[in-house]
């Protein structure tokens, strides 16, 4: 059987394109609509798969193009995140045979496509084997900075978090490393080349240096409509990093940011003197930003594509606090009031401070002078 997939996010694509050739079907795709109807008619599919919202010509026009000018009835299965009810009602009216809203369980999906093909359904050891992995609705891009990470990076958790959660880009920047941390990414990434990239920095520019550097770096994947970062030593678990896009994708924000605040059912520690010190420093910056949020050094946010080009791509004034001036950018953008609706600040329920910080007590004392320059420089009026 052969099935033709037509979808402007490769990133997602590629994910189920693998899991279909395991199911032994053949599959050819295509990145628009455009090239999915010239594909159409040299490859003669069984089943298209198809993406209602993508660049320039409507998916909807590919239904148009195989119902009316080719007069099939080749079974049109439309996976789309982004249509109204609308557009639903139009693409059945125009002849689809079935629709999935995306986030997408793949075995879902292939059930889906069996049904339509009426192929026999699969072992059940197959199906087993792939449960819990999804297509998301959006594609992410997560910039995770690294400076002498060697044996703190879990490579065995991102790889099992990428097999699960379809949409993902990990960017790893090695901020100038002096042990062996390169090669451990580099080992990461081997067989993940679609998911992950490495940004290599051969001198240390510091924590908002990386971050922005792996920025610009996703910026140029026009797939990716999310963008974020994450520290390397998953002090915040991937699943609530993921919560906070669930939170960016149901809502109006345009960035959410995790918070260490204590709450019921969390799994909060930090090392008591560090704790303190973090307190204070908080206290300090809330007044500040005079936006009344907790928590803004949090090293796990998410942001739309465009803010982030607004926000992460020109440089820093300091190395750790970059956090802050995010959050003064967008109050000089739009105003406090309105810079405070587009932020959410989203409690996290697990954060642990991970032994070989790179922040130490003294680092801790500089964070004040920082502090004065960020007021002095972006000229913060209560």
């Amino acid at each position: 059987m052969k099935i033709l997939a037509i979808d402007d996010q490769q990133l997602i694509l590629m994910s189920l394109v693998k899991r279909l050739e395991d199911a032994g079907l053949e599959v050819k795709t295509a990145s628009t609509a455009e090239q999915g109807m010239k594909l159409y008619d040299s490859y003669q599919p069984d089943l298209v798969i198809l993406d209602i919202n993508m660049p320039y010509i409507s998916g909807l026009e590919v239904v148009k193009y195989i119902r009316q000018k080719r007069k099939s009835q080749t079974p049109v299965l439309i996976m789309s995140g982004k249509t109204g009810e609308e557009t639903i009602k139009q693409a059945y009216e125009l002849g689809i045979n079935d629709f999935m809203k995306k986030p997408i369980s793949l075995n879902e999906v292939l059930m889906r496509i069996q049904s339509l093909l009426g192929i026999n359904p699969l072992q059940a050891s197959f199906m087993e084997a792939h449960q819990n992995q999804y297509l998301h609705k959006y594609c992410v891009g997560v910039v995770i900075p690294c400076y002498n990470e060697e044996n703190r990076i879990s490579g065995k958790v991102f790889r099992e978090f990428l097999q699960q959660n379809r949409g993902y880009h990990f960017c790893f920047v090695n901020d100038g490393s002096t042990d062996n941390t390169l090669a451990v990414l580099e080992q990461l990434r081997t067989g993940y080349e679609d998911s992950i990239s490495i940004v290599n920095c051969v001198k240390n520019g510091g924590k908002a240096e990386a971050v922005r550097q792996g920025t610009l770096h996703l910026l140029q994947d026009r797939q990716l409509d999310y963008i974020g970062y994450l520290d390397a030593d998953l002090s915040t678990d991937l699943s609530d990093f993921n919560e906070l896009v669930n939170t960016l994708e149901s809502s109006d924000y345009q960035i959410v940011s995790g918070s260490r605040i204590h709450r019921m059912g969390a799994t909060i520690t930090k090392q008591s003197a560090r704790k303190i010190i973090s307190k204070s420093i908080n206290l300090i910056i809330q007044g500040l930003l005079g936006m009344g949020f907790k928590d803004t050094q949090c090293g796990a946010k998410v942001m739309d594509r465009n803010l982030a080009a607004v926000v992460l791509t020109n440089s820093f004034i300091t190395k750790w606090l970059f956090d802050v001036e995010i959050f003064v950018r967008m109050r000089k953008i739009y105003g406090k009031e309105r810079a405070k609706s587009l932020i959410c600040e989203q409690p996290l329920k697990r954060w642990i401070h991970a032994d070989g910080s790179k922040l130490s007590m003294r680092d801790s004392v500089t964070i004040l002078g920082q502090l004065t320059r960020i007021a002095w420089h972006y000229r913060i009026a209560s």
